[in-house]
């Protein structure tokens, strides 16, 4: 099992254990390997849900860059709403992860198709 394979069986786990949801492994693996490198470097790897910085880059990096969505308070919302059902006491909150609920909460799955 190659490392990135590792990794999605370890967010497929974190979908199920922590959320309570069973994850599309196409989607779900269509998302990690659309994080490229950053996977693989622990800080990169992980989202802060209370560093405003850094969800500042998730919604222009990843929201409004790549899932092609128009700024607003929406974008924060459905932030606020995926950090708080992952668990705001959850340290390690996986990018892929955040990335992946974020697409099925705008139901954005056909930019991965």
């Amino acid at each position: 099992m190659s490392k990135r394979d590792e990794l999605i069986t370890k967010y497929a786990s974190d979908i199920k254990d922590k959320i309570g949801q069973t994850p599309d492994m196409d989607l779900l693996t269509k998302v990690t390997i659309g994080c490229g490198p950053s996977i693989y470097n622990a800080d990169a790897a992980t989202v802060s849900g209370g560093d405003q910085k850094e969800l500042d880059t998730v919604k222009k990096n990843f929201l409004i860059k790549k899932l092609g969505l128009s700024d607003g308070p929406k974008l924060d919302e459905a932030i606020a709403s995926v950090i708080e059902k992952y668990g705001k006491s959850n340290r390690n909150k996986y990018r892929a992860v955040v990335y992946y609920l974020l697409t099925k909460h705008f139901g954005k799955e056909s930019v991965y198709k």
